[in-house]
């Protein structure tokens, strides 16, 4: 299917980037809308089920914002395991008809110190500007980006769920009993 108009659930330059690669890839007519919506998490979210609620409320505030044929909601948080606290990503991807599609990023594990400081209840950009010396690395390279050495981008990093998210519209064939967006909470 040849989707002609995409909405994106932020207006953040990286999370519109990550859209724009792989959009353009697949259909490189399609016009590509940013609109500012709310999450409807915490600013900083605390876990992967938090996370990915953000990307689907994003993505379907996305869609109901704008005339877009498909709209996609991305959300960065972090998740703490019994090894440390890892950065995630979550990307939601829904189309008009009710279906949905779900991707992730890579993971990787914030240095101790940032830990620390997402555990006293500062967010992860902030926290990384204060630990790197830069200004608001969340609109730039991202926290991946610095602790890579710009191996990986933000971007990059969003890019790979984006892709991940839209296998259910790329091969419907192959997933009929995909989620709903009525499986989406508001």
């Amino acid at each position: 299917m040849q989707y002609k108009h995409v909405a994106v659930g932020s207006t953040n330059p990286p999370k519109v980037e990550a859209v724009r690669s792989v959009i353009k890839r697949l259909w490189p007519d399609a016009e590509i809308t940013p609109v500012e919506v709310d999450s409807g998490v915490s600013n900083m979210p605390q876990s992967d089920a938090e996370t990915r609620r953000g990307a689907l409320i994003r993505a379907r505030a996305a869609l109901e914002a704008t005339n877009a044929d498909l709209a996609i909601g991305l959300e960065g948080g972090v998740d703490t395991l019994p090894e440390g606290t890892f950065v995630c990503g979550w990307v939601a991807v829904v189309d008009r008809s009710g279906r949905v599609g779900l991707g992730a990023s890579g993971r990787i594990l914030l240095p101790p110190t940032l830990a620390r400081a997402i555990a006293q209840g500062e967010e992860l950009g902030p926290a990384m500007d204060a630990l790197s010396g830069q200004h608001e690395t969340r609109r730039g390279p991202g926290t991946v980006g610095i602790l890579t050495n710009g191996l990986v981008t933000r971007s990059q990093a969003f890019a790979m769920g984006v892709a991940y998210a839209l296998a259910p519209f790329l091969h419907p064939e192959w997933y009929p009993e995909t989620m709903h967006s009525s499986h989406i909470p508001r």
